[in-house]
């Protein structure tokens, strides 16, 4: 029998998603659901929505977390951690204000939150924060007795979610044609955001061009780069682009995108294009829809070579990572010494998000932070 692991005064996880349709009925009411308060027509959404009709109305990432839900309960049995692991959504069902719900009449009175987000950046994290103040008020107004809620700090250097990503990147470099391997560039991709949002995403001291959001991401594909050479002893040229800009094309976002930076790397005579996502968890509809559809039609259409890499999904050594970062944040509330686990030149982020990280536009209340009002 393994050890007993004590995971106290946590009693419960929560796996906190963004969610997303099961089926074409759910593509519209999913995305009303995303835009609310934006005042979108519906038939502005059904045009949005084609990305998942190409794939039957459902996305997949609802399945990647219920296979990273399998995954966890399995890593914590197997290593004699006793921690029940709840899973809810932001926008589709299994909704967090049920889930919260659920694990209050289950006696859950300490709750640690995964996020299904590496990084630091407003929709990355402070929103997730304040979608659980949001589900704490709707419960406090029901009567029930509040947990304490607690985030675990951003994960994107660490081992668990990097190893499996250097994987994925000489996986897809030893399928390209010989003759274009060695000189394959990584094209490293995340999710575009405004460039205010990127400017003040992290803490107050960390905001400036590109915020912690930039640095984060470009600090990792540092790491993996260089694991690659040290693998393959080929040193991959690299750049950190971005995909999926949803924004008015009056306002900045981070910018090349993939496709843009396609062409360019086609133009400058790169043979082969490895797209390495790593500012995504799984492959979900905007990895299958903006990588594995739209970019790799454009790189058909130049007659460049691209592989995508893998996500880290449910890779038992993210699973892994979940259950140390649990040991670790547990250790630290019991007021224990700990000594965080993260590769590259950042350090481990912070546990408790401070007063003005990632601010939003206007003002609302966040849980699971400095500024909470549910302490």
């Amino acid at each position: 029998m393994p050890d007993v692991l004590d995971a106290s005064p946590y009693d419960a996880l929560l796996l906190l998603s963004f969610g997303g349709p099961e089926g074409p009925d759910d593509v519209v009411p999913f995305l009303e659901n995303v835009t609310r308060g934006r005042g979108i027509p519906k038939e502005r959404l059904k045009e949005v929505g084609q990305h998942y009709f190409l794939f039957g109305g459902v996305s997949p990432i609802n399945d990647q977390n219920r296979a990273l839900l399998d995954a966890l309960r399995k890593d914590f049995a197997e290593h004699g951690l006793d921690l029940p692991v709840y899973w809810g959504n932001r926008n589709w069902a299994p909704y967090l204000t049920d889930t919260l719900r659920e694990m209050v009449r289950d006696g859950r009175r300490r709750i640690l939150v995964l996020a299904t987000s590496a990084y630091a950046s407003y929709s990355g994290c402070r929103q997730y924060r304040e979608n659980l103040a949001d589900s704490l008020a709707a419960l406090e107004a029901e009567g029930l007795e509040l947990p304490r809620i607690d985030k675990l700090r951003h994960y994107f250097n660490h081992p668990g979610f990097v190893e499996p990503m250097v994987d994925g990147v000489v996986r897809s470099l030893a399928e390209l044609p010989e003759e274009v391997r060695d000189g394959a560039h990584i094209a490293f991709c995340t999710h575009s955001i405004p460039n205010s949002a990127a400017d003040t995403s992290g803490p107050v001291e960390e905001h400036g061009d590109g915020g912690a959001y930039v640095r984060q991401h470009l600090d990792v594909a540092q790491v993996i780069a260089d694991a690659v050479r040290e693998r393959t002893g080929v040193d991959h040229p690299w750049q950190l682009v971005y995909q999926s800009r949803s924004g008015a094309p009056h306002i900045p976002w981070l910018e090349p995108d993939i496709c843009d930076h396609l062409e360019e790397r086609r133009a400058a005579g790169v043979p082969a294009v490895v797209m390495a996502p790593i500012g995504f968890v799984s492959d979900h509809m905007e990895v299958l829809y903006d990588l594995d559809t739209e970019a790799t039609a454009k790189a058909e259409e130049l007659g460049l070579p691209v592989r995508r890499s893998a996500t880290v999904g449910a890779d038992p050594r993210f699973a892994a990572a979940v259950r140390d970062l649990v040991l670790e944040r547990s250790a630290a509330e019991r007021g224990r010494e700990v000594a965080p686990c993260a590769l590259g030149a950042l350090g481990a982020s912070h546990n408790l998000c401070p007063v003005g990280c990632c601010p939003a536009r206007a003002p609302r209340p966040a849980a699971a932070g400095a500024d909470s009002p549910y302490a």
